[in-house]
């Protein structure tokens, strides 16, 4: 009873120095534009709608084409016209590109070494190019050719074999995505039995992830809580992290043995980048393998059916 008590008391005062520093921050910077007021402490965090783009266009037929709104302790700006979305997210994307790495997404993506959350500057140029240049060029996308077209009539022979019953389609197009993208990143490392155990995990993991990224984080709203993780978001998150690289590493290991190199996929190109130290401004390392691996397997699964505080999350500033 004590102990409940004392934490009780505890969480209490953090709350209340979070909203001071809240108001000495909203009194010592410059004026945000107009929005809706909210409540103390929370802000606008009851009041939004799932409907995420229907609430918002409410709000700017109130207040204006860009508006503020406080969620919890961070200030979200929304822009909602062609011209001032034209501004921010090309005449100054550089200066609108860095955003803050939510809790989860850092414990999953190696501390957001991934392209997706690195700030704007070598490094993310590093891995763009890795990924759009070299990964994702037409020359690397023809290499790997022959791995998209064999899954694909693998799918095709399955659905020809049960011509006349019934078939999911959706749960073939998924395990076709699944096996094209994965094939992509490994190709043939993996077979057999153990493709079949991987696939199963692999689709698993994923799935957790992208229900935990999509999940309202009070750390998230509240940095001053982060270091407790009230919710135990990254303590999840963490222990997916380790499930994935009981996936990774065994692959990535076999794939550097000198027997095994020299395989069309974009593991083969990534360790070699790796070995290569990356460029000369930027080192490409191991954990930039699995970040690059990590967000390649999180496109699988389609967005979580609930995407409200992943939207919420890029606006936050």
């Amino acid at each position: 009873m004590e102990l409940s008590t004392s934490l009780a008391a505890a969480l209490l005062a953090v709350l209340f120095y979070a909203a001071v520093l809240q108001r000495w921050r909203r009194s010592s910077s410059s004026k945000p534009p107009p929005g809706p007021t909210g409540l103390p402490l929370v802000g606008s965090l009851p009041f939004l709608d799932p409907e995420l783009h229907t609430y918002f266009a409410r709000l700017a037929a109130t207040h204006g084409p860009i508006f503020s709104m406080r969620l919890g302790t961070k200030l979200g700006i929304v822009v909602s016209s062609p011209a001032l979305s034209r501004e921010v997210l090309k005449d100054h994307d550089p200066i609108f590109a860095n955003r803050d790495v939510p809790a989860a997404a850092r414990a999953i993506a190696y501390g957001g070494a991934d392209i997706v959350w690195n700030p704007n500057g070598p490094t993310w140029r590093m891995l763009r190019r890795v990924c759009v240049r070299e990964m994702l060029g037409p020359a690397s996308l023809d290499a790997v050719y022959g791995l998209r077209r064999q899954e694909i009539r693998s799918t095709i022979r399955h659905l020809h074999s049960h011509a006349g019953a019934p078939v999911d389609v959706g749960a073939q197009m998924f395990l076709t995505v699944m096996n094209v993208i994965t094939n992509m990143l490994w190709g043939g490392t993996v077979e057999g039995e153990e493709r079949s155990w991987v696939g199963k995990e692999f689709r698993a993991v994923v799935a957790e992830i992208t229900e935990l990224l999509g999940r309202p984080n009070v750390s998230d709203f509240f940095p001053v809580l982060a270091r407790f993780d009230l919710q135990g978001v990254e303590r999840r998150m963490r222990l997916l992290l380790e499930r994935f690289d009981r996936i990774f590493e065994p692959i990535i290991d076999r794939r550097r043995k000198v027997g095994e190199r020299g395989a069309k996929d974009f593991l083969e190109y990534m360790l070699r980048m790796e070995e290569e130290g990356g460029d000369s401004k930027t080192p490409f390392t191991m954990t930039h393998v699995k970040a690059l691996l990590m967000v390649k397997s999180t496109l699988i699964l389609p967005p979580h059916p609930h995407p409200l505080l992943c939207k919420i999350t890029m606006l936050l500033v």
